[in-house]
């Protein structure tokens, strides 16, 4: 579950506000139970019980089915979520005026690419794993996860600037792991990035994350490979190019001669300085944050 920060969403926050409520979340995730099983557990009548129970699910938290048991049937009450998330404010988002654009992970414009390599609809894989022919198949663009060892992956960004808008700031966020064979938390890559052919500076990978599973990956996916990655931020103003508020280079705007025309945006796995560790790209449906690649042109 993703919430707000806003009196939408005062239900969940008022049915958290719990100590009882809290050890019933706690006691679900072992198994669904009745009304009269959680009362026992937690030393209560069932009609306390039941009070908390509503505000729990008038929250969403969790849900209640009627299944057949000793010749009966009985409502058993279940977890609905496996975690929850807060988007708090963003003020300066809401200061400033930007054009956002989502491009899909297989929304590339170009590649080039060795195994190992593979990418996938929520649905299934495309193709094989390891044959980057699959690269070209006409599903690509159905990708929400991609991955390879060596190489580079392009897209390119429309740009929806008018004439009297001058561009401020260009953000573009993403959730990036490295791609090791299977999946290993230690995997280091040093990735580069490039906006229209301009090498903008490079961020460093620390591993093919796959010791739990993603929040979104699909029941499908093998738990023997790649599960979610980081969530990452690169900017570029007027002072520079930062990832995750940290500078990166000196590479301005200016340098980059963006004006209206549509932006390159390319990651390349960098085999120059070691620790070329490949790229996964996780895109809406996969690894733990529900979104494809983000750009947002900050403009004045």
């Amino acid at each position: 579950m993703r919430i707000k920060a806003n009196e939408e969403w005062l239900p969940v926050y008022q049915a958290l506000a719990s100590k009882v409520r809290l050890q019933i979340i706690n006691i679900l995730a072992y198994g669904p139970k009745n009304i009269k099983e959680l009362a026992d557990d937690l030393d209560l009548s069932s009609a306390v019980m039941t009070m908390h129970i509503r505000k729990l699910e008038k929250a969403g938290i969790i849900s209640s089915e009627r299944v057949k048991s000793n010749g009966g049937i009985q409502k058993l009450r279940s977890l609905a979520i496996d975690y929850l998330e807060i988007d708090f404010p963003k003020g300066l988002d809401k200061e400033r005026e930007y054009h956002e654009t989502i491009i899909p992970v297989g929304h590339y414009t170009d590649f080039n690419i060795l195994p190992t390599c593979g990418l996938a609809t929520r649905e299934k894989v495309i193709g094989y794993f390891d044959d980057p022919r699959y690269f070209l198949d006409v599903e690509r663009v159905n990708a929400k996860i991609l991955w390879f060892m060596k190489g580079y992956i392009e897209y390119r960004i429309p740009n929806y600037l008018m004439s009297n808008q001058e561009l401020d700031e260009l953000e573009i966020s993403m959730e990036l792991g490295s791609e090791a064979p299977g999946y290993n938390n230690n995997w280091p890559s040093k990735l580069n990035f490039y906006i229209n052919g301009k090498y903008i500076g490079q961020w460093t990978s620390h591993g093919d994350f796959g010791d739990k599973r993603g929040r979104f990956t699909p029941t499908w996916w093998s738990s023997d490979i790649n599960q979610y990655g980081l969530l990452k931020v690169l900017k570029v103003n007027h002072k520079g190019s930062w990832m995750d508020g940290v500078k990166i280079s000196n590479v301005t705007l200016e340098e980059l001669n963006i004006g209206q025309k549509n932006i390159d945006f390319k990651i390349e796995v960098s085999e120059k300085d070691g620790n070329a560790g490949g790229l996964t790209i996780y895109g809406a449906g996969f690894g733990n944050y529900d979104q494809d690649i983000i750009v947002k042109l900050y403009y004045r």
